[in-house]
């Protein structure tokens, strides 16, 4: 907090009790009961466990690998006969989906902001699979922004936070914060990334999760880029500073 003028501080703290945080613990819980409840509807519509392919949609070491793995071990999608697969892996996509001929496509991830990402790994992936395959996503948290396109393309979205515009104070559609403070928290977060101080495409969320924070946070909350001359509360990872031993 002594990084803020005095005037800025109380500021500073009203932000952060607008976070919205997921532990471990709560992702893990959201994944296997929304897993749970898609698995039960495409029973009743036909559809058994050797039917679905979960896609990861990220490269390794990112969340969406690390979701279905979390997902695999406690939902016992190997053990069921899921088929699990990688979004760019097109010839493992296209073997698997010309064997079955029918089924579900299953995303993955612990985030969606504007769906731009997701709907890129989803375009690739969709142009090796042969047959016909409903698409769904399992997701803890996906802004309005993206559960609106995501719909709008055909895919349903499993979620337990729909985080809208009116949860994230310094949206212009929220009504949070007001006036001169929501003012001067975007002046300090413009101040601290010029490029990007509202985050990703202004979006301005503030869902924060367990092992990364989004690109669509607040400047505020997540620093400068190598966390220099500001320090964050949540940075991401490539915002930290590499420390060379020896």
């Amino acid at each position: 907090m002594k990084q803020f003028d005095k005037k800025d501080r109380q500021l500073a703290w009203q932000l952060l009790t607008k976070v919205i945080y997921f532990s471990e613990r709560e992702t893990k819980t959201i994944l296997v009961h929304q897993n749970k409840v898609l698995m039960d509807v495409l029973q009743k519509a036909g559809l058994t466990s050797k039917k679905l392919i979960y896609l990861q949609t990220d490269d390794a070491g990112s969340s969406s690998p690390m979701m279905l793995g979390m997902l695999r071990n406690e939902a016992g999608l190997v053990q069921r006969g899921c088929k699990l697969l990688d979004g760019r892996d097109a010839l493992g996509i296209n073997s698997i989906t010309k064997k079955l001929g029918e089924g579900a496509i299953i995303y993955i991830d612990d985030f969606v902001g504007t769906g731009d990402q997701f709907v890129k790994a989803r375009n690739f992936a969709m142009q090796s699979v042969v047959g016909s395959f409903s698409e769904f996503l399992l997701v803890p948290s996906i802004c309005e922004e993206g559960y609106t396109r995501l719909t709008a393309l055909g895919v349903t979205v499993y979620s337990g936070h729909i985080h809208s515009k009116a949860e994230r104070p310094l949206h212009e559609h929220s009504h949070l914060m007001k006036g001169e403070a929501r003012d001067r928290l975007i002046t300090l977060c413009k101040e601290i990334r010029p490029r990007i101080g509202l985050g990703y495409e202004g979006l301005a969320t503030m869902v924060v999760m367990y092992r990364n924070a989004p690109n669509s946070i607040p400047a505020v909350l997540r620093g400068s880029d190598k966390q220099t001359p500001f320090y964050g509360l949540f940075p991401r990872f490539k915002d930290l500073p590499i420390h060379k031993i020896g």
